[in-house]
């Protein structure tokens, strides 16, 4: 058949959830479902991250071990959070300048 003649797909478009994958999963880390694991050596350390914890609305399972290292990577990562970049918008060519000169922008800064 020639395809001036036919209408619509050749192939269906396939549907996420028949094939599996689910896309409105929430499987954040420091929830109830999914909660962090923090490993500390002391009893006072525990009671200081668990504030911390109490603060930031998350959620984890919290070991004392006084033999192994103490391993806090996963609140440390949820707390540092990379932050967007904004930027200023830049004026337009007759907008006064933002230096304070008084005059045009175009005139001024934006040569």
């Amino acid at each position: 058949m020639s395809k001036f003649f036919f209408k619509g797909r050749i192939e269906k478009k396939p549907k996420h959830s028949s094939c599996g994958y689910n896309t409105k999963r929430e499987n954040k880390l420091g929830t109830e479902t999914n909660p962090l694991t923090l490993i500390v050596n002391t009893e006072e350390r525990q009671q200081q991250l668990e504030a911390q914890l109490a603060v930031e609305q998350l959620f984890a399972t919290i070991t004392v071990d006084a033999n192994a290292e103490e391993d806090i990577t996963e609140l440390t990562a949820i707390l540092n959070k990379p932050v967007t970049t904004v930027f200023d918008k830049t004026p337009n060519r007759n907008d006064p300048c933002s230096c304070g000169s008084g005059n045009k922008y175009k005139k001024c800064c934006g040569k």
